[in-house]
C-alpha cells in the first residue's frame, strides 16, 4: 500500500500477461487435441496419394473404392478398414412435415467407421447400425430437429430427396454431436451401401480410406509395402497407357506414391489440394507462433515484475542492512523475498484467471472455437496450472531476492547504496527484450493484414462482387430452367447461371483424365478440373476469354465443345488451342472426341495458397446452384422478388441464398482469425512492455530529483530536462529495432512463403513499426519527464 503505484503497475502487468498466456494456451490445446480422443487414435491412420501424371503434381487425400479392402485382405497389419465417401459441395434434401431442410454435413460411410471412430451412442448400435442399405446415424442435434429427441429418433424414418424420388432411409443409431476438434464434421452418416457408384475401378480415386493398424505397427515402415500394392494392383490397371512393369512406369517419368498420416496429425500437418480435406486444416504454423506469443507475453510482464522490483531495491536496502545486522541469514532473506514474490504473482494469477473467463467469449469468436476454461482443469494440465504461479513467482523474483539479500549491512547504513551497473544494464537488457518483441509483432500484425488485404483486392480473373448464389437449385427439377429465366428477367438482374461448380469452396469437384491424342498414353494425358456449365457461367462471373468465343445454343456442336483454362493450354502445349480436339477416356477406354471452342484467363478457383491448375468447362446441364449478377442498391427488395419467385416453383423447398465474396471470405477465415488475433495481443503486449517502462521511468525520475532541481536552477529548460531522461529510453528501443527487424523479417517471410500468391515485403514496414514503438515509448517515458521536469525545483533542494 506505500507503493501502491508500483504494486498496481506490477500486479496488472502480471494478471493481463497472464490472463493473455491462459487464452493463448486454451486455443494451442485446443489445436493439439484434434482427433486424440478416439480410442487407440495413435494406430488410427489416413492413407494419402502423392502423384505426378503427364507433368501435373497431386497432393491427394483420396484412394480408390478398393484400397483399404485390399490392404486388409493382403497385409496382416491392417486390423480394420473403413471409408469416408464426402464431396465437397454434397447436399441433401430431407423432408419435415410439408417442408425440406437443405443438410450439407453429410457423408457415407462404412460399417465398420464405428470400429475405427468411437463416437458415444446415445441409442442404437453403432457397430451394426449401417450394416444395411438405406439405413444412416444421425447427430443428436439432427434427432432433434426432426423426431424432437435420440430417443423418439430410433426406427424412424428420414425422407432424403435424390432426383425426382423421396427416399426413406432408417435411423438405427443417434450418436453425441461430433466435438468441435476433430476433421469430421458431419451430422449424418449414410451407409455405403447406399451409394451410387460405379465400384472396382482401382484408377478412381475418390474415397478418403482410413486404416487401423495391429498395435506396435511402424506406420513408415508400413508406408513401403505401398510399393509392392502398385506394382500388384495398379501396374495392371495402366496398360492402356502402355505400362506393363515398373520399370516403365519409372521410364515414363511419372510418380505414384501412397502414404499414410496419423490421424492425429491431419488437422495441423495435413493440406491437401483441391477441397480434399474433409474440413478446413490448421496450421502447426499458427500453433507454434501463438506458443511464442504467449511466452514472450508471460517474460514481458514476469521482466515487468523484475524490473521494477530491482529498481525499487534501494528503498529496502536499509531494511536488509538492519535485519542482517541484527542476525538474519541471507537464506531467511532469500525465502522472504522470494515468498512476497510468489505471493504478488499468486494475486496476479487469480486475477488473470477472471480476466481469461471475460475475455473468453470474446476470444472464442474471433478463433471459431467453443472452448471453455474447464480445458485447463483436466488431469494433465491441472498440475501445471497449480505449479504455474510458484515457477512465475520464483522466475520473476529470483533477480531481486539475490540482489537484495547481497547487500553489505554496513555500505547499507552508512548510505554507500545505490543502483549498481549491474541492475541497471539488467534492467536496460529486459526493456530492449521487451521492445523487441512488441516490434516483432507489431511487423508481424502489418504483414498479415497486409496479405488480407491483397487477398481481398487481387484480381483472381472472375468477379465475386454482387453475384447472389442460391443452394440447392436441384430441388427446382424441371423449373430450373424457368426460375433462371424469370430472375434474370427481374430489374437490377444482369445475368444468371445454373450449375454445381463455383470458385470457392463448399463447390461440387469433378475430374477428368484428358489427352491430346486419340491413343491415351502415360506422357500425353493429364487429370483436368472439369465444370459442367451452361452458356450464362462465363458472363454472369465475369471470366475473361482470351481466344475463341463463349458457349452458345446456336452451336449444337457446342455439346462436344470445351472451354479450357490457359495451364490445361501450357500443358497441352498449345499457344492457340482454339479448333484442338481433346479426348476424354470414360470407364469404356473408349475416347471420346471433343473440340476446343474457348481459352479462358487463369482464374483462381482455389486458395491463393495452390497454384492455378489445369480447369475445362463442358456445356451441360448443371443445377446444383443457381447464381445472379445483380446491379442494385436495393439488394433487400430483390431478394424479396427472388424469393417469392423460388416459393412458386420449388414447393415446400426452403430457401437459401449466400453472396460469392462471402463464400469467398470463409475460405480465408482462419487467417483473417489470425490476424485479428495478433492484432489484439500485439496491443497487450505494448500495453505491458509500457507499463512497465512507465513505472521505470517514475523510478528513474525520482531518484533524479536533485539532479533535476540543480539543473533548472543553473538554468536548464523543460524541453531540455525531458529529453536528458527520455535519451537512455529510446536509445533502448532504438537498439531493440535492429534486433527485431530481422527476426521479424525471417519469421514473416516465411509464413507467406506458404502463398502460392503473396504480397511483397515492403521496406516500409520496418520504419512504421520502429516508429510505432518510439512514439509509444516517448509518450510512456515522456510523461514522467514532464511532470519531473514541471516539479519545483525548491522542493527537491531545501533537504541539502
Amino acid at each position: 500500500m506505500r507503493n501502491s503505484t508500483f504494486s498496481f503497475i506490477n500486479i496488472t502487468g502480471l494478471a493481463v500477461g497472464l490472463g493473455c498466456f491462459l487464452l493463448i494456451a486454451l486455443y494451442v490445446l485446443d489445436e493439439l487435441s484434434f482427433d486424440r480422443y478416439y480410442d487407440k487414435a495413435g494406430n488410427i491412420y489416413r492413407i494419402n496419394l502423392d502423384a505426378r501424371w503427364g507433368g501435373q503434381e497431386l497432393h491427394l487425400a483420396e484412394t480408390s473404392d478398393m484400397m483399404g479392402g485390399i490392404l486388409k485382405k493382403d497385409y496382416p497389419q491392417v486390423e480394420e478398414f473403413t471409408r469416408v465417401y464426402a464431396q465437397s459441395g454434397d447436399t441433401r434434401m430431407i423432408r419435415k412435415g410439408n417442408e425440406y431442410i437443405t443438410e450439407t454435413h453429410l457423408a457415407y460411410v462404412d460399417s465398420t467407421f464405428f470400429n475405427i471412430f468411437s463416437f458415444s451412442a446415445l441409442e442404437g448400435d453403432t457397430r451394426t447400425a449401417l450394416n444395411d442399405p438405406h439405413t444412416v446415424v444421425i447427430n443428436a442435434s439432427t434427432a432433434a430437429r426432426y423426431f424432437g429427441s435420440a430417443s423418439e429418433a430410433i426406427g424412424k424414418m428420414l425422407e432424403v430427396k435424390e432426383g425426382d424420388k423421396v427416399v426413406p432411409y432408417k435411423v438405427n443409431a443417434v450418436i453425441m454431436d461430433i466435438p468441435g476438434n476433430t476433421h469430421f464434421h458431419f451430422d449424418l452418416l449414410f451407409s455405403m451401401k447406399s451409394l451410387d457408384y460405379q465400384w472396382g475401378q482401382i484408377g478412381n480415386v475418390n474415397f478418403h480410406t482410413y486404416l487401423k493398424l495391429k498395435p506396435g505397427t511402424d506406420y513408415k515402415a508400413f508406408d513401403k509395402l505401398f510399393t509392392d500394392f502398385f506394382i500388384k494392383y495398379e501396374i495392371p490397371a495402366l496398360k492402356e497407357f502402355h505400362i506393363y512393369s515398373m520399370a516403365d512406369f519409372v521410364k515414363s517419368g511419372n510418380m505414384l506414391r501412397f502414404s499414410l498420416i496419423p490421424v492425429t496429425r491431419i488437422h495441423l500437418y495435413s493440406d491437401r489440394q483441391g477441397g480434399e480435406e474433409l474440413s478446413p486444416p490448421g496450421s502447426v504454423q499458427y500453433v507454434a507462433i501463438f506458443s511464442a506469443a504467449a511466452l514472450f507475453i508471460l517474460l514481458i510482464a514476469c521482466i515487468n515484475f523484475m524490473n521494477l522490483t530491482t529498481a525499487r531495491s534501494a528503498g529496502r536496502a536499509r531494511e536488509v542492512g538492519i535485519r542482517k545486522v541484527l542476525g538474519t541469514k541471507r537464506s531467511n532473506l532469500l525465502i522472504q523475498f522470494l515468498s512476497e514474490s510468489t505471493l504478488m504473482v499468486l494475486v496476479s494469477f487469480l486475477i488473470g484467471i477472471v480476466i481469461a473467463f471475460l475475455a473468453l467469449p470474446l476470444f472464442n469468436s474471433l478463433s471459431g472455437k467453443t472452448m471453455t476454461l474447464a480445458s485447463l482443469f483436466s488431469p494433465v494440465i491441472l498440475p501445471v496450472l497449480i505449479a504455474l504461479p510458484f515457477i512465475v513467482g520464483l522466475l520473476a523474483g529470483s533477480y531481486p531476492a539475490f540482489f537484495l539479500s547481497a547487500f553489505k549491512p554496513i555500505e547499507v547504513l552508512k548510505g554507500r547504496i545505490k543502483a549498481g551497473r549491474n541492475s541497471v544494464g539488467l534492467r536496460s537488457t529486459l526493456v530492449v527484450f521487451q521492445f523487441t518483441t512488441s516490434i516483432v509483432l507489431i511487423i508481424g500484425t502489418i504483414v498479415v493484414f497486409r496479405q488480407l488485404h491483397y487477398i481481398q483486392t487481387r484480381d483472381l480473373g472472375f468477379s465475386k462482387e454482387q453475384v447472389l448464389v442460391i443452394d440447392g437449385a436441384d430441388a427446382l427439377g424441371n423449373n430450373a430452367d424457368v426460375f433462371k429465366k424469370e430472375v434474370t428477367e427481374l430489374p437490377g438482374v444482369k445475368g444468371g447461371t445454373l450449375s454445381a461448380f463455383l470458385p470457392v469452396s463448399k463447390s461440387a469437384r469433378n475430374v477428368y483424365n484428358i489427352s491430346k491424342d486419340p491413343v491415351e498414353g502415360s506422357a500425353n494425358s493429364f487429370n483436368v478440373e472439369t465444370w459442367a456449365i451452361d452458356e450464362g457461367y462465363i458472363p454472369t462471373l465475369g471470366i475473361t476469354l482470351e481466344k475463341g468465343r463463349n458457349f452458345s445454343p446456336n452451336f449444337k456442336t457446342d455439346s462436344f465443345g470445351l472451354i479450357i483454362n490457359e495451364t490445361a493450354a501450357s500443358i497441352l502445349g498449345y499457344p492457340d488451342p482454339v479448333g484442338k480436339n481433346i479426348y476424354i477416356f470414360y470407364n469404356s477406354g473408349v475416347p471420346t472426341t471433343y473440340h476446343i471452342v474457348g481459352l479462358a484467363r487463369n482464374f483462381n478457383f482455389e486458395t491463393l495458397h495452390h497454384q492455378v491448375r489445369p480447369l475445362m468447362f463442358m456445356l451441360q446441364k448443371s443445377t446444383g446452384l443457381a447464381s445472379f449478377k445483380v446491379n442494385t442498391n436495393n439488394i433487400a427488395s430483390l431478394i424479396g422478388e427472388v424469393r417469392k419467385k423460388w416459393a412458386a416453383l420449388a414447393h415446400g423447398v426452403p430457401f437459401g441464398y449466400r453472396f460469392l465474396d462471402e463464400s469467398f471470405n470463409e475460405m480465408y477465415q482462419s487467417e483473417q482469425q489470425v490476424g485479428k488475433i495478433a492484432i489484439i495481443f500485439s496491443v497487450l503486449a505494448i500495453l505491458i512492455s509500457c507499463l512497465g517502462m512507465f513505472g521505470l521511468a517514475t523510478f528513474v525520475a525520482e531518484q533524479r530529483t536533485k539532479e533535476v532541481g540543480i539543473r533548472k536552477v543553473l538554468g536548464a529548460n523543460v524541453q531540455g530536462i525531458v529529453g536528458l531522461l527520455s535519451a537512455d529510453f529510446i536509445k533502448l528501443v532504438a537498439f531493440a529495432f535492429l534486433i527485431a527487424s530481422p527476426f521479424a523479417w525471417w519469421i514473416m517471410n516465411k509464413w507467406l512463403q506458404d502463398f502460392v500468391y503473396r504480397v511483397n515485403f515492403s521496406w516500409w514496414i520496418f520504419p512504421v513499426a520502429g516508429l510505432v514503438a518510439f512514439l509509444i515509448a516517448l509518450i510512456t517515458v515522456s510523461s514522467q519527464a514532464v511532470r519531473a521536469a514541471m516539479a519545483n525545483p525548491v522542493n527537491s533542494l531545501r533537504s541539502e
